[in-house]
């Protein structure tokens, strides 16, 4: 039996903009996952609506753009504080929306705080790095370097990590000096809206911070199509990533894209198993499986291949998958009915394609409504399937054995994606030299999956254009100019 999740209001405003929430003709209606019941109504924008959002960001964005660091570390530092505040209700809001196990949705918050944090404190040093001096080779002439907001951008971020990775593109664009349209996901708006309404109390002037829910045809198309818009940032699939650079290429705007990934975790053959099994199951299932960075593809030396597939079915099935609201919960729900249909397709068509399934694959018999899968292991899965080459978002699995480092090397690396990978050995120089061999942004040896904010996110070949996180995320909404005058 679900418990009683927390009560919302029937409806919500959707639309943030000029520092006042705007009424809406058009409404979402949000869905608890683990349910499949109505949590709210959220107003939705459209095109008019965006092009007065990018109004008020572009009244807003000269002023802004001319304050010192100080002044915007200071209101960075109020946001994560409301974020502290607010910690419990939008852990809350994010098990609720999301379907996410509470102990999961707390690190979401957390790292929220943590990134504004930091790009506080870098907003810190920005007054006293300006107009530093560039040596040059000749005395005739002497060169300073400025960095300047790019202007105002538009932030597009996805439904699996509402409000990290608003916090990875946000922060770092008002610590730059840049005004901000964002638009969340239509399908996990609530912590962003809560989000935005402390964001409303943190001292940023009127029209810095403007929001607007709504659908991609209704809100993100004409936002990435607006001449106004210096920059796109966004987190999403690579079939929409595609269609978010062709509408910015019409304007010659800039474009950061944090797309899909498949990627590998290693399992070499001085691995120690138990520390595999976990990282395996961690890489693979944590928040269901709906992760760019999901370590999906699990390659296992051959001679540990019969003993750490034993352990491993064991450890997924003991995953204890339910409502995320319940103690000892593992793995909540896929996070809609389209996302867990489209992960029932790909089981499917991998068993029809004669994958071997070592356990999962169906709902867990105990749960009957809700959007839960058990987690899913394959075998024996072929190169060129689309379970092994596709990303699918959702708690599965594929596993397959090589015979040498170089093989592991080459099936790690055949893929278009390169986002991150995993090695695990008790062999340092052995899991070093495959860490550095990698196709990929992030390599984890022996670690879990932890991302830090100083460290920067992003991967090789269609993962990514650009990075986020660290002095590279402010970078990217930034541009340089050098000042030369004659001595």
């Amino acid at each position: 039996m679900l418990n009683t999740q927390p009560c919302l209001s029937e409806s919500r405003a959707g639309i943030y903009i000029n520092g006042q929430w705007q009424s809406a003709s058009e409404w979402l209606v949000v869905i608890n996952p683990a349910t499949e019941q109505a949590l709210a109504r959220v107003g939705a924008g459209n095109a008019a609506t965006v092009k007065l959002a990018v109004d008020a960001a572009s009244a807003a964005f000269p002023a802004w753009a001319q304050s010192t660091g100080a002044t915007r570390a200071r209101c960075l530092r109020a946001i994560a504080s409301g974020v502290q505040t607010r910690r419990q209700r939008l852990i809350q809001l994010q098990s609720s929306n999301s379907g996410k196990p509470l102990s999961e949705a707390a690190l979401d918050v957390d790292d929220v705080i943590s990134t504004f944090e930091y790009y506080a404190d870098l907003a810190d040093t920005m007054d006293a790095q300006q107009d530093s001096n560039v040596a040059l080779p000749s005395r005739d002439f002497t060169a300073r370097l400025r960095r300047e907001p790019c202007g105002v951008v538009g932030l597009i971020v996805p439904w699996n990590f509402p409000m990290v990775t608003t916090a990875w593109k946000l922060a770092p664009a008002l610590a730059a000096g840049c005004s901000v349209v964002l638009k969340p996901s239509e399908v996990t708006p609530l912590p962003e809206l809560e989000l935005a309404d402390i964001i409303a109390q943190s001292g940023l002037p009127a029209g810095v911070f403007n929001l607007v829910c709504g659908t991609g045809l209704a809100v993100g198309a004409p936002l990435t199509s607006d001449p106004r818009l210096a920059k796109v940032s966004f987190t999403g699939s690579n079939a929409v990533g595609v269609q978010v650079m062709q509408r910015a290429a019409e304007t010659l705007k800039g474009v950061s894209l944090e797309l899909g990934g498949k990627s590998s975790l290693l399992v070499l053959a001085e691995a120690d198993l138990e520390l595999a099994v976990e990282l395996a199951c961690a890489g693979a299932f944590f928040n269901a499986g709906q992760m760019c960075s999901a370590t999906s593809r699990v390659l296992v030396a051959e001679e540990l291949a019969e003993v750490f597939l034993q352990r491993l079915k064991a450890r997924a099935q003991a995953i204890r998958v339910g409502d995320p609201f319940t103690a000892g919960v593992e793995m909540g729900p896929l996070v809609n009915r389209a996302q867990y249909q489209r992960v029932r397709q790909h089981i499917a068509a991998g068993l029809q394609a004669g994958a071997q399934l070592l356990c999962g694959g169906e709902r867990p018999t105990e749960l009957a409504q809700g959007y839960f899968l058990q987690p899913t292991i394959f075998t024996d899965v072929a190169t060129d399937s689309a379970l092994w080459r596709e990303e699918i978002f959702g708690p599965v699995m594929c596993v397959r054995t090589f015979s040498s480092e170089d093989e592991a090397i080459a099936l790690a690396n055949d893929s278009e994606f390169g986002l991150v990978a995993s090695v695990i050995s008790r062999d340092q120089a052995a899991a070093e030299r495959v860490a550095n061999a990698m196709q990929a942004g992030l390599v984890w040896i022996n670690a879990p999956q932890v991302i830090f904010v100083q460290a920067a996110w992003g991967g090789y070949k269609q993962s990514s254009i650009g990075r986020e996180l660290g002095p590279w995320g402010l970078q990217a909404f930034q541009e340089i100019k050098h000042v030369i005058r004659a001595s």
